[in-house]
């Protein structure tokens, strides 16, 4: 899915695959919980909660968020939430901005930008799904400090764990969620180029990420979370 020569219609057919991946091992629904709990007081009273989803592809797990959060956060005295997803792929932002606008989500605005290279923008919480594996170790470090950077609360990030349940779950997954060629030959691939538990312990600490919390959720994910201890992006 990351092959910039991938025909335009294949491309789309995997992100549409993806998506629908998502809704069912329920990622926007883990990554609202885990920003509710991350946000709470550490609010700023009279605007809204500003996300940066890093990496958002085709931008389902963006619309999703955003639709849960303005129920979950939203109150007659606090503004609800306002999230940008960021792609380096045009062709995933403009998909992202269809589906958004076609789901009647506002809240949820999308641009081309390579966060490896250009780094994340400032906000409230950094997210990101399915992003890291794509990434070696020292990308990988690169990326979460830049997060935590710009992050004045803090960082949620899930993906996959390297397992033998999560190779035969990503495997089953793609056969029956997805017709796309390219998801069935991508999922497996992603759950090899992933970590364990262990591994993204060890490049949090190496990335300056003290006291992350590293969570095993269905389906072979890891959910991992970072507060910020002085409330105040770099």
């Amino acid at each position: 899915m990351d092959d910039p020569a991938l025909p335009e219609a294949e491309h789309l057919h995997a992100l549409s695959a993806l998506g629908r991946i998502n809704a069912f091992s329920g990622t926007a629904s883990q990554l609202a919980a885990a920003i509710g709990r991350l946000a709470g007081p550490a609010r700023v009273s009279g605007r809204p909660l500003e996300l940066v989803d890093v990496a958002c592809g085709g931008g389902d797990v963006t619309v999703s968020l955003a639709r849960r959060l303005n129920r979950r956060l939203a109150s007659a005295a606090e503004p609800d939430v306002s999230i940008i997803g960021l792609d380096m792929s045009g062709r995933a932002v403009m998909r992202a901005r269809a589906h958004a606008a076609t789901a009647g989500i506002g809240s949820a605005r999308f641009a081309v930008r390579d966060v490896v290279a250009e780094g994340c923008p400032a906000c409230d919480i950094a997210i990101s799904s399915l992003f890291l594996h794509h990434l070696d170790d020292d990308l990988a470090i690169d990326v979460l400090r830049s997060l935590a950077a710009a992050a004045r609360i803090g960082v949620i990030i899930s993906d996959l764990l390297r397992s033998r349940l999560g190779l035969v779950l990503a495997t089953l997954g793609t056969g029956v969620l997805s017709s796309s060629r390219v998801a069935r030959i991508d999922g497996p691939l992603s759950v090899r180029a992933a970590r364990t538990r262990s591994e993204y312990a060890a490049l949090l600490d190496a990335a300056g990420l003290p006291g992350a919390s590293i969570r095993r959720v269905w389906p072979e994910r890891a959910l991992i979370s970072w507060r910020r201890a002085d409330g105040v992006a770099g």
